[in-house]
């Protein structure tokens, strides 16, 4: 069974490339040991990815 946290609480921050001009920016939060929240940073209400911390770290690997 998958169970996805509570993320009502969940302190988000911006990706260090974000900037104030609107840009399209990802927001993760680092609240839940072994899962990474991921959203839209201009649609904070709207739905979150939530990956596995390994996941994550492989995708973000590949991007850079």
């Amino acid at each position: 069974m998958n169970h996805s946290p509570e993320l009502g609480t969940a302190r988000w921050r911006s990706s260090s490339y974000s900037n104030s001009n609107g840009g399209e920016c990802v927001q993760v939060s680092d609240d839940f040991p072994g899962l990474i929240p991921v959203r839209d940073s201009k649609n904070p209400t709207g739905p979150a990815l939530v990956l596995r911390a390994a996941a994550w770290s492989a995708f973000v690997s590949s991007v850079k």
